[in-house]
């Protein structure tokens, strides 16, 4: 079955999220450098946009799951059925329901790949503009600022609360912020949400 947790942000999408946050810093951060943190993936899904996305994927997840739920209960009654009448079968035939039984399982484990990567794709398509548009928005604020290093929340042992700007970068996002790039709208990667281009 398709696992029961919505998967996290793409591995692709979080190792840019991470290697942007960094390269807004100096190559060496002096003693006083003003240093603040961020929790991205938090960021992007309790923005506006990401809650509409979250929903959109779970749609897709439960309508998968629910075939695939469906599929594999199939399965199981045809190998009680086997079962049930292998010694009233003969040889050749009960090899023959054991071969389609067998062959239907494979597809059922090729559905499940294919599911996942659907919905890593669809996730990908959903939560892209957003994080591109987040770090449109952490990059301007750490520029008018003065932060020389956000850091993502992630990948920092420890941070002092005052310097965890997630929930002004979320009101930032939802308020138009200045972020650059556009959002997606429910159902679809490449429609904005509040439209228009990026703010001057």
């Amino acid at each position: 079955m398709l696992p029961r947790r919505l998967p996290r942000l793409h591995a692709a999408l979080a190792a840019s999220v991470l290697s942007a946050l960094v390269s807004l810093a100096p190559a060496e951060a002096s003693a006083d450098s003003k240093i603040a943190v961020v929790d991205v993936q938090q960021a992007v899904m309790q923005t506006e946009d990401g809650i509409r996305a979250q929903g959109t994927l779970k749609k897709l997840f439960d309508k998968r799951q629910k075939e695939l739920d469906a599929k594999q209960e199939e399965l199981q009654r045809a190998r009680e059925d086997i079962e049930r009448q292998a010694r009233v079968l003969s040889r050749e035939a009960l090899a023959r329901r054991m071969e389609d039984w067998q062959r239907r399982m494979v597809e059922l484990q090729t559905s499940f790949v294919d599911y996942n990567k659907e919905l890593q794709k669809k996730q990908g398509d959903l939560t892209g503009p957003i994080l591109r548009k987040m770090m449109g928005i952490i990059t301007r604020l750490a520029k008018k600022s003065g932060y020389e290093l956000i850091l993502d929340r992630s990948a920092t042992p420890y941070a002092r609360p005052d310097l965890d700007l997630t929930e002004q970068v979320v009101q930032m996002y939802n308020s138009g912020g200045d972020g650059g790039g556009d959002a997606p709208a429910e159902g679809g990667g490449d429609k904005p949400s509040g439209g228009g281009d990026e703010k001057k």
